[in-house]
């Protein structure tokens, strides 16, 4: 529950503390003091959209904080850690600013979150009716909320189950017809594949080949100027057609190495000399011989190899060109291609396979929804019986509730149920849709009627009502205090409110102030007590807080409250 709301410059309030706690707290004062302005802080602790318009004038930005007691155990405290929040024992600690330009700040348990957090804690914290809430009431959608709310776990276990076999009839009837129907362009897929990976497998190509054939042509159609040459330079470092006439490399040296030899011993720096000129003519005979083995290994006759490598190059050079862009990638091709095909090869056998698992989950679908559909029936006959005793308890004595439940054209995720609330307003009446038949006075108590039976099942901690007693009067507006205050027994019940019938069921009455200074208009927050809070209510009443016989009025209409029995 909210134990405690700050509020600074929101709308016409400048700062304002309201002390909550457990009970029935109403909430009254004069028009256009900003009653409304606290369900408007309310919403944006719990997610609403902030609107820069509601900054008060003249200040860069308005906050809102609010204290709530909850359980440190709960599902509300494991999100708030997920968030990387705090708890200081069970006290939870919520905030929200919006900047005149609208930007916006949502803080929870002490550290900053996106404003998603706020709406994720919002429907286990509070649930907020107003005006635009009892219209929401005549949509399909919420009639059904209502009901599968008031049914409790055994339809949302059967609903939990019914949801899980409709996705997965959906997701296979998806795949099921996406296969059927693209059934002849996948073969026509397949049919070019086979031909594509018969091709790769006829040439057979391996990893870098083309780079090896291309060196292979480069040496081939140059194998005489490479003979040539090689030759030439064997020539020149050692000669073995003429070795005693043509001067070669190794026996220059060698004589270099002879002439320094014989004077070494003269000399301590040339014997170096001598021993580098001796490596150096080994090091020509060695390449002298592998120029020998190069030259014995050249087959001058290249031509027929070099014709081979060049037809090689052009199969592998077509194959790439046609259906891959690179001689690797056709070879992946080869690998992705084969997979792909066995999954096309496959359609026949997945097209049966998903035919049946569609048709046993569209049977299985059928079961669990008529299950859905028998709990929402049971479930609708004791909710229409509950809310139309209440509503005889809330001054509509003659009217009574049905609920109505109509099959589906389709199945959907909620089942296959028209969930429709009708109201009878009298006997005899036609029954007809809240949104066709029911006032907006006849809609607040009707919408109170619903949430005081439901939340016997289904328990809510906080309740905030925004003039749920419009365009209701007299004994009416009593009979909704009384059932207000009766919700109050196990829900924490906030009520912004303009009549004092409703506000004298209050255990905690708050009174919103405006003060006036010519030019600037502010409102305060004030909790009432003994005769301040009995003229608040003859303010009410009569409109005059002073008049003596709204006084006498206010107190008679307080003790009533107070000590008339709650049924």
């Amino acid at each position: 529950m909210i134990e405690e709301l700050v509020i600074r410059d929101l709308g016409v309030i400048a700062e304002a503390t309201l002390p909550l706690g457990p009970g029935f707290t109403a909430v009254t004062g004069e028009t256009g003091a900003g009653k409304t302005m606290v369900v408007t802080a309310l919403g944006l602790l719990l997610g609403d959209r902030a609107d820069a318009g509601t900054v008060r004038q003249g200040q860069p930005q308005s906050s809102v904080e609010g204290r709530w007691v909850i359980d440190p155990a709960g599902a509300v405290a494991e999100r708030v850690r997920e968030a990387g929040g705090d708890l200081d024992g069970p006290e939870l600690i919520l905030g929200r600013t919006v900047s005149a330009e609208g930007r916006s700040r949502a803080v929870v348990g002490g550290r900053g979150a996106p404003a998603g957090v706020l709406s994720d804690l919002r429907s286990a914290l509070v649930v907020v009716h107003g005006q635009s809430d009892q219209v929401r009431l005549r949509s399909a959608v919420a009639q059904r909320d209502a009901l599968d709310r008031f049914a409790g776990p055994a339809l949302a276990e059967a609903l939990g189950l019914y949801q899980h076999a409709f996705h997965r009839w959906q997701a296979n009837q998806v795949e099921l017809d996406r296969l059927t129907a693209e059934h002849d362009l996948r073969e026509r897929e397949a049919e070019d594949l086979r031909v594509a990976l018969a091709l790769i497998e006829t040439v057979a190509p391996q990893p870098g080949e083309d780079v090896e054939l291309t060196e292979r042509a480069e040496r081939l159609g140059n194998l005489e100027e490479l003979r040539l040459a090689a030759a030439q330079a064997r020539e020149l470092l050692s000669s073995e057609e003429n070795p005693d006439d043509a001067p070669d490399v190794v026996g220059l040296l060698e004589g270099a190495r002879r002439a320094l030899d014989r004077v070494a011993t003269h000399d301590a720096a040339l014997p170096p000399l001598v021993a580098a000129l001796a490596n150096a003519g080994f090091v020509m005979a060695d390449i002298a011989a592998e120029l020998s083995t190069y030259l014995a290994g050249v087959d001058v006759d290249g031509a027929r190899e070099l014709e081979i490598v060049q037809e090689r190059r052009a199969e592998l050079g077509a194959l790439a060109r046609k259906y891959a862009g690179g001689l690797e990638e056709a070879i992946e091709f080869l690998g992705s291609g084969s997979i792909r095909l066995l999954e096309l090869d496959g359609d026949s056998e997945r097209i049966e396979q998903l035919g049946a698992d569609a048709e046993a989950d569209l049977e299985l679908v059928t079961t669990l929804a008529a299950t859905v559909t028998s709990l929402r029936e049971a479930a609708g006959v004791s909710l229409g019986t509950l809310v139309t005793a209440e509503l005889a308890a809330l001054a509509m004595p003659d009217a009574r509730l049905l609920v109505q439940i109509e099959a589906r054209d389709e199945f959907s995720t909620s089942g296959h149920d028209l969930v429709k609330i009708l109201l009878q307003p009298h006997a005899g009446a036609e029954p007809r849709a809240l949104g066709r038949g029911a006032s907006g006075g006849e809609l607040s108590r009707v919408m109170l009627a619903i949430e005081v039976v439901i939340n016997a099942t289904d328990p809510v901690p906080t309740f905030v009502f925004d003039e749920v007693d419009a365009g209701v009067g007299g004994a009416a507006a009593i009979e909704i205090g009384r059932r207000l205050a009766r919700l109050a027994e196990t829900a924490q019940v906030i009520v912004v409110t303009h009549l004092a019938q409703v506000a004298a069921f209050a255990g905690n009455h708050l009174s919103v102030v405006k003060d006036s200074d010519g030019s600037v208009t502010a409102s305060s927050v004030r909790q009432l007590r003994g005769d301040a809070r009995a003229a608040e209510m003859a303010r009410l009443l009569s409109g005059l807080p002073d008049s003596q016989s709204g006084l006498e009025h206010a107190r008679e209409l307080m003790a009533l409250a107070q000590g008339a029995p709650i049924s």
